[in-house]
């Protein structure tokens, strides 16, 4: 299984090519870009080139999908890549109920329909929020699912632990619309406070054995390493792939 590491984890840590560099010496094969990294879409290509990783996926903002759609077709042009997410909203865009959460699904899905048009897999990358029970007895992911119903989705795994969401029994109703999959840790309680209790994978609480058979049955075809806060992403990208390959 080749894996991906999400470059958000090493935004920290300049430069780029030294990190991409970094990545291909631990064995990567594959990186996820964000915002920031567009910014320079010529040396992103170069960087991305001489280091001899592929950019399989990307985040981008709403806004930008929604506004600036030629913008993004181009940067997938550059990169190479295959599947691009929306990865969050912030808590004033955020429905309260589950009729604004589907409508929700539905706008994002009709938003993807130019990029699968072009032949990408469009989805939404889920944080915690999406977990949390809403005043009506709803849960947001279910319903962002239930309106938008051709959107695929990035599960982020140890986010939905977090949002206090089982994640085998996600896997188990939605693991059909899984492309990409988060592979992240969660440290022991009180352990990792300066890394916002993240863990580099294999060495936290998280069940990645038992996850990575039950997701084997799902389409998933990216798994990305991240972590949100590490204060060493090198010691993050060795410990991890190292870990995972043992999986």
């Amino acid at each position: 299984m080749d894996f991906s590491y999400q470059l958000y984890s090493s935004r920290e840590f300049p430069p780029l090519d030294a990190t991409l560099g970094m990545l291909a010496e631990l064995g990567y094969a594959q990186v996820e870009g964000y915002g920031g990294l567009y910014d320079d879409l010529e040396g992103l290509a170069a960087a991305l080139k001489q280091s001899g990783l592929h950019m399989e996926s990307g985040h981008f903002s709403l806004d930008m999908l929604r506004d600036d759609q030629n913008r993004v077709l181009e940067i997938v042009s550059a990169t190479g890549m295959k599947q691009i997410f929306c990865p969050h909203i912030g808590p004033e865009l955020r429905p309260s109920d589950a009729q604004g959460w589907r409508d929700f699904g539905a706008g994002l899905d009709a938003t993807g329909a130019a990029y699968r048009s072009a032949g990408l897999v469009f989805g939404w990358h889920n944080h915690d929020f999406e977990f949390n029970v809403q005043a009506d007895g709803s849960i947001p992911m279910e319903e962002i699912l239930n309106g938008g119903s051709g959107l695929a989705w990035e599960a982020d795994i140890a986010w939905i632990v977090r949002g206090g969401g089982d994640p085998f029994e996600w896997i188990a109703q939605h693991g059909n619309r899984i492309s990409s999959v988060h592979v992240k840790d969660i440290a022991l309680e009180g352990h990792c406070v300066d890394e916002d209790g993240w863990e580099d994978v294999g060495h936290g609480t998280m069940d990645w054995k038992g996850l990575m058979a039950a997701l084997r049955a799902t389409p998933a075809t990216l798994y990305v390493m991240e972590h949100d806060k590490p204060n060493d992403h090198e010691r993050f990208a060795r410990r991890s792939i190292a870990a995972a390959r043992g999986l």
